[in-house]
């Protein structure tokens, strides 16, 4: 493991993590790897990067079952890529190519003595095990309920909620998540996200307030002022805040380019979904109808320990 502890970006999916995981690897101190514990290839399934069997969306890792995971994530956050492993499942060209960037990545980033920072939505039930076993700094971003159904309906995504009722782990530390069951079979979109966050939200507010090294942060605050909160979260994670890194942050934060290209899309060797985005203006769209809106407010409520979400209305185009 490196002397300096690694970085893990987490939160559900939609929720800003390739964001705030990109800007943090501006400070040119980190290593950014994407998703290992994606199930789905790309961007999971690469041995190089995690040398262990993801068998769920969500995946729980705590000490019960850790054995595999300890030795995998220490080998991913040392910046060793495991270049025999991976060869051997994924040779396709666009294998090999995605081999040779984290390969030459994890090389020269180990040579450097830079960290490895995890941007992995997929790893938000298991902060805790990040934090207290691999010694992680771990940002769980938070998104507005509503701006987060609104996204996964806009995307058309569900979560198979077998995916986590299928880990009697974390159904005993975490028995609240049984809730989803009540789901099961259930095709409405914005009910399944907004229940999904709400226990999601339950979890992390539960890890946080007995873990170390955990800090939430709500995605509309970072967007309504990059700068000051991408300036906390560099202090928080031992990063230098550099006149180089706050221009990068601000090219990328007031991105005009934005408008005029989808919202969403995977891209890159990485197949990260983050783009340059004009982030003030991000807190303006539409994201529900009002019905829909008020009955994600409504199932998510007694969730909302985080504060009152910023009203769209106070971020004036062009302010």
């Amino acid at each position: 493991m490196t002397a300096e502890p690694p970085v893990l970006v987490t939160g559900l999916p939609r929720s800003g993590t390739s964001w705030v995981g990109r800007m943090l690897t501006a400070s040119g101190r980190l290593v950014y790897v994407n998703e290992p514990l994606n199930p789905q290839r790309p961007p999971g399934r690469s041995p190089g990067v995690l040398d262990a069997s993801v068998t769920h969306r969500f995946q729980y890792i705590c000490p019960g079952n850790e054995t595999p995971w300890l030795a995998a994530f220490s080998r991913t956050v040392a910046l060793r890529y495991n270049w025999l492993a991976e060869i051997r499942r994924n040779h396709g060209p666009g294998d090999l190519a995605r081999m040779a960037k984290y390969g030459t990545a994890f090389t020269t980033g180990r040579l450097l003595a830079r960290r490895a920072l995890l941007d992995d939505p997929f790893a938000l039930l298991s902060a805790e095990w990040f934090a207290g076993r691999l010694g992680c700094r771990v940002v769980v971003v938070v998104r507005d309920p509503v701006s987060f159904a609104g996204s996964w309906r806009r995307l058309g995504w569900r979560v198979d909620m077998r995916e986590l009722l299928g880990q009697p782990l974390l159904l005993r530390d975490h028995p609240y998540v049984a809730e989803l069951g009540a789901l099961a079979g259930n095709r409405d979109v914005v009910t399944g996200a907004a229940m999904l966050w709400k226990v999601a939200r339950r979890v992390t507010d539960t890890v946080a307030r007995r873990a170390a090294g955990i800090k939430v942060v709500r995605y509309e605050d970072l967007c309504a002022a990059p700068l000051d909160g991408f300036r906390d979260l560099y202090d928080w994670c031992g990063l230098p805040w550099t006149g180089r890194g706050a221009r990068r942050i601000t090219a990328a934060c007031t991105s005009s380019r934005s408008g005029s290209r989808p919202a969403f899309a995977w891209t890159g060797l990485s197949r990260t979904a983050y783009r340059p985005m004009d982030s003030r203006r991000a807190l303006t769209a539409v994201s529900l109808p009002h019905e829909d809106a008020a009955r994600v407010r409504a199932l998510t409520t007694d969730s909302a320990a985080f504060g009152t979400p910023p009203r769209l209305a106070a971020v004036p185009p062009g302010s």
